[in-house]
C-alpha cells in the first residue's frame, strides 16, 4: 500500500525534462525586457541557476576578441572551491576546437577522453583546467558568431542528454539575443551622446557667432559719433553685466528699445527670454493680468490658467515700455516684485516667485509725476538704480549724416533702388529741422525718400514746415557737390581711427566706437584703403589693417 502511494506521488512530480523546460521558459522570460545596465548580473544569475540544475561545477560565457587568436571571458559562475577559467585565453590553444566555436559548431563531450585524435593538444589544454565533461555552444545572432557558452563537470563526468542539448542550445540563443540587443542600446546611447555633444558645440559654435555679430552690428541700429551718444554706449557697457534695475529715459524714437536690447544682449542673461510689455497699449483693467497672469475662472472671461509676462521671463529680462503709464494700484504690486521677487496670479492665494531683471522706459517726466502724486515715489526710486537718458536727435545733430547713409544702405535694397549719392542740399535740409520724432522720424523721412528717387542719388522728401533753418549747423562738407555712401563710411572710419590714435583692439578704441568686430574694421579699412599717416605701398592694403591695432 505504501509503495503503490509513493508511485503515485511519484507520478505526479514534474519530470527533470519538464523542470529543465520550465527554467529554459523562466531564463527566456527574465532576458526579455532587461535593461542594458542589468544584464549581466541577470546573465551571472542564469548561468549559476543552470549549472545548480544540470549538477555541473561552472558555467561561462565568452567572446571572441576584437584582436584576432584571443578567447575572452566575460561572465562565469562556480561552485565554491572551483576556479574560473583563465581569461584571456589564446585560440593557439585549442586548434581543433576554436574553428568549429567560430563556425557555429557545438562541441559536447562527457568525457574529455572521447575527443578525437586531432584534438589532442585541446585535450590537454582542457585537462589542465580539471575538466571531465564538457559543453560548449556558439552563441550567434543575425548571423554572427558573438562567443560561446560552456558548462564544465570537474569534480563528475556528466553524461550530456540530446535533450540537455537541446535546450542549451536554445538558452546561447537567448544569451545571443541579449547581448545583440545591448550592443545595438550601447551603440545608440553612444550616438545620442555623439549627438549631444555635436549639438552642444554647435551652440557654442552659435553663441560665438551671435556675439560676432552682436559685436558687427553695435548696439542694434544705435550709429553715430556724437559726444552724447557715446556716453550712452558707455552706460550700456557698465550696466550690462550686472543685475541692476534700469531706466531708460527719452523723447519718443530716440531708441529706448534698442538701448534695452542691448543691455539684455551684453548680460549674463542674454540666452533667457528678452519679454516686452507695452504698457500703454493695454487697458488697465488687464495690466495686472498681463504681468503676473491669472488663475481660471478669476473674471470673467478667464476660461483657463494664464502664466504672466513675469514667469516667462524667469531668468531673463523683462522690458516695462512706457512705465509711466502703470496705474498708481498696480505700480504697489510691481514694487513688491521689484523689492522681493513675489507676486500673486489674479485670482490666486499664494505668492510665486521669478528671477527677472527689469528695464523699464518712458518718455514721460517721472520726476514732475511723483511731484504731482501720478507715480509712487518708492517705485520711481527703485525702478531709477541706473537711469540712461537719450539725447534727442537734435542735439546730436552731427550724426545725422551718418545715420542717413545707415538708412539708405539698409533700406535701399528692400525698395530696390540703386541710390548710391546723398546731395549736400539733401544733409544741409536733414541738418535744419528739428526732428521731434527723433531717429524714427529720421528713417521714415529717408525711406520716404527712397521711394521718390529713381536714380542713383537721393531725391529728399519733402520734410515738415517746422524745420529750423536758424538751427542748421554748418555742413563739414559743403565745399562738394555730394559724397557716396562710401565716402561717407571712409570719412567717418578715418575720423574715429585719428580719434583713437589708430589703434584698433582693446576698451574704448575704434573698433568699440564703431561698433565692429577688429577684423571685420580691418577689413573695411582694407576695402576702402584706409591707412595709418606715413603708411607706403601697401601699408593702405592689408598689412596696413593688420599693422593698427
Amino acid at each position: 500500500m505504501t509503495s503503490t502511494r509513493q508511485d503515485a506521488a511519484t507520478a505526479r512530480q514534474p519530470s527533470l525534462g519538464t523542470r529543465f523546460e520550465d527554467l529554459v521558459t523562466d531564463l527566456t522570460a527574465s532576458f526579455v525586457a532587461v535593461d542594458a545596465s542589468a544584464l549581466d548580473d541577470l546573465i551571472v544569475d542564469a548561468l549559476q541557476r543552470i549549472v545548480l540544475f544540470l549538477r555541473v561545477d561552472r558555467g561561462t560565457l565568452g567572446r571572441f576578441d576584437a584582436l584576432p587568436g584571443q578567447l575572452m571571458t566575460t561572465h562565469s559562475w562556480a561552485l565554491a572551491g572551483i576556479e574560473p577559467i583563465p581569461s584571456p585565453l589564446p585560440e593557439s590553444r585549442f586548434p581543433y576546437l576554436a574553428p568549429l566555436l567560430r563556425a557555429g559548431v557545438p562541441t559536447i563531450y562527457s568525457q574529455i577522453t572521447d575527443l578525437p585524435l586531432a584534438a589532442s593538444a585541446d585535450a590537454r589544454a582542457l585537462s589542465s583546467f580539471g575538466l571531465k565533461s564538457m559543453a560548449i555552444l556558439p552563441v550567434a545572432a543575425a548571423g554572427q558568431t558573438l562567443g560561446w557558452l560552456s558548462f564544465g563537470a570537474i569534480r563528475h563526468a556528466h553524461n550530456w542528454t540530446d535533450d540537455q542539448v537541446r535546450r542549451l542550445r536554445l538558452l546561447a540563443g537567448v544569451f545571443a539575443s541579449a547581448l545583440l540587443r545591448r550592443s545595438k542600446e550601447l551603440e545608440l546611447r553612444s550616438a545620442l551622446a555623439e549627438n549631444l555633444a555635436l549639438r552642444r558645440r554647435v551652440e557654442a559654435e552659435n553663441a560665438v557667432w551671435r556675439e560676432e555679430v552682436l559685436h558687427c552690428g553695435g548696439p542694434d541700429d544705435l550709429v553715430g559719433q556724437s559726444p552724447s551718444l557715446t556716453q550712452v554706449l558707455h552706460q550700456v557697457d557698465q550696466v550690462a553685466p550686472t543685475s541692476s534695475t534700469v531706466l531708460i529715459l527719452g523723447e519718443t524714437g530716440t531708441g529706448k528699445d534698442m538701448i534695452a536690447t542691448a543691455i539684455h544682449r551684453r548680460s549674463r542673461r542674454a540666452e533667457r527670454p528678452l519679454i516686452r510689455v507695452n504698457c500703454a497699449a493695454l487697458p488697465p483693467t488687464l495690466i495686472e493680468s498681463e504681468l503676473f497672469g491669472h488663475e481660471k475662472g478669476a473674471f470673467t472671461g478667464a476660461i483657463a490658467r494664464q502664466i504672466g509676462r513675469f514667469e516667462v521671463a524667469d531668468g531673463g529680462t523683462l522690458v516695462l515700455d512706457e512705465v509711466g503709464e502703470l496705474p498708481l494700484d498696480l505700480q504697489a504690486k510691481l514694487l513688491r516684485v521689484l523689492q522681493n521677487g513675489e507676486f500673486e496670479r489674479v485670482g490666486a492665494t499664494a505668492s510665486r516667485r521669478a528671477d527677472v531683471r527689469v528695464i523699464a522706459s518712458t518718455n514721460r517726466d517721472l520726476a514732475r509725476m511723483v511731484r504731482e502724486g501720478t507715480f509712487r515715489a518708492d517705485l520711481f526710486y527703485r525702478l531709477g538704480v541706473f537711469p540712461i537718458t537719450l539725447p534727442p536727435l537734435r542735439e546730436r545733430r552731427q550724426d545725422i549724416p551718418l545715420l542717413t547713409a545707415y538708412f539708405v544702405e539698409k533700406l535701399r535694397y528692400k525698395l530696390d533702388r540703386q541710390v548710391t549719392h546723398i546731395p549736400d542740399r539733401a544733409v544741409a535740409e536733414l541738418l535744419a529741422y528739428d526732428w521731434p520724432g527723433n531717429v524714427r522720424e529720421l528713417e521714415n523721412i529717408v525711406e520716404r525718400s527712397l521711394i521718390l528717387s529713381s536714380g542713383t542719388s537721393l531725391t529728399m522728401a519733402g520734410l515738415p514746415a517746422n524745420a529750423n533753418a536758424a538751427a542748421a549747423a554748418p555742413h563739414p562738407r559743403s565745399a562738394a557737390d555730394h559724397r557716396t555712401l562710401e565716402q561717407v563710411e571712409r570719412d567717418h572710419i578715418l575720423a574715429v581711427c585719428e580719434r583713437c590714435g589708430w589703434r584698433i583692439n582693446g576698451k574704448g578704441n575704434a573698433a568699440e566706437q564703431l561698433g565692429l568686430n577688429p577684423n571685420t574694421l580691418r577689413s573695411r579699412m582694407q576695402k576702402l584703403g584706409i591707412a595709418r599717416p606715413g603708411a607706403t605701398g601697401e601699408a593702405a592694403g592689408s598689412d596696413a589693417g593688420r599693422r593698427l591695432g
